[in-house]
C-alpha cells in the first residue's frame, strides 16, 4: 500500500480533538510526524498505530484527554458500537487449535471469512501482520485486539467483530509479558468507525474479571452472554426480561 499523509486538520478530524491539540503534540514530539517547512504532516499508518497503542495501554499524561474523549464518544449508551450489534455466537470460535503467532492470525481470519462479510482474506492476513510488526495489539490480561493498520472500504461488506479463543497460550507480545488466549478481530470499513469501536472494545477488555469469565465459559453462546452483559448500560446489567 502506498503511503497516505494527513494534514494536522485531518488528524484532528480522525482523532476527534481540536487541531491546536494535534499541533501541540507535534511540537512536543508526542505524535509521529514530519516537519515540512512551517507545517507538519502525518503518515496515516503512524497515526493509526499511535492512536491504537494509547487506546490499548489506557493512555497517560498529555494523551489521557485523547483516550478519555474517545471513551465518552463510545460509551455504553452509544448503541452504534454495542457488542450485540457487532458480534453473535456464530462469530465466536471457542476452541482454536492455533499454536503460534502467525497461525492464530491466519486461523482467526479464516474463521472471519465464514461470516460472508470478508472479501479478501489473504490481504487481511497481510495487513494484520504488518500492523503487528508496528507494535503488538495484545493487552495485559491475555487478550489481543487484532486489526489491520488501514481501512479499505472494499475489504468488508460491513463492519463486524469476531472472537477466537485458543486451546493453548500464545506468546503475542503483551506488555505484561504474559501469553494470550483471547483474540478479537475488529473489521471496519472506515477510520472513524474503527477508532471509536476500538476504544469501546479496549474499555471492555481492561476488566480482568470479565476476561476470566470469557476464558472459563464452556460454549460460544456463554462467551457471548458474558460479553453482552458486560457491555450493557449499568442499569440494565443482570436484566433477563420477563
Amino acid at each position: 500500500m502506498s503511503q497516505v499523509w494527513y494534514s494536522s486538520g485531518e488528524v484532528a478530524a480522525y482523532l476527534r480533538v481540536p487541531e491546536a491539540e494535534v499541533m501541540l503534540w507535534a511540537r512536543r514530539d508526542e505524535i509521529p510526524c514530519v516537519r515540512r517547512g512551517d507545517r507538519f504532516v502525518f503518515r496515516r499508518m503512524d497515526v493509526e498505530v499511535w492512536a491504537s497503542r494509547h487506546l490499548l495501554s489506557g493512555g497517560d499524561g498529555p494523551l489521557k484527554r485523547f483516550t478519555e474523549h474517545l471513551e465518552k464518544s463510545s460509551a455504553p449508551d452509544a448503541s452504534e458500537f454495542a457488542i450485540s450489534r457487532w458480534l453473535s455466537p456464530d462469530r465466536i470460535a471457542p476452541a482454536l487449535e492455533s499454536r503460534t503467532r502467525a497461525s492464530v492470525i491466519r486461523d482467526v481470519v479464516a474463521f472471519a471469512e465464514q461470516t460472508g462479510l470478508l472479501n479478501y482474506p489473504a490481504d487481511l492476513v497481510r495487513a494484520i501482520e504488518a500492523r503487528e510488526r508496528e507494535g503488538s495489539t495484545a493487552m495485559p490480561g491475555g487478550v489481543a485486539l487484532l486489526h489491520p493498520g488501514h481501512r479499505d472500504p472494499y475489504q468488508f461488506e460491513d463492519s463486524f467483530l469476531v472472537l477466537g479463543r485458543t486451546l493453548q497460550d500464545i506468546p503475542f507480545g503483551a506488555s505484561d509479558g504474559k501469553p494470550t488466549r483471547l483474540f478479537f478481530l475488529l473489521c471496519c470499513g472506515d477510520d472513524g468507525t474503527h477508532l471509536r469501536a476500538l476504544s469501546r472494545l479496549c474499555r471492555i477488555c481492561r476488566r480482568p474479571e470479565l476476561l476470566e469469565e470469557i476464558r472459563a465459559a464452556a460454549t460460544a453462546s456463554e462467551m457471548y452472554e458474558v460479553l453482552t452483559r458486560a457491555d450493557a448500560p449499568p442499569s440494565f446489567r443482570g436484566w433477563r426480561g420477563a
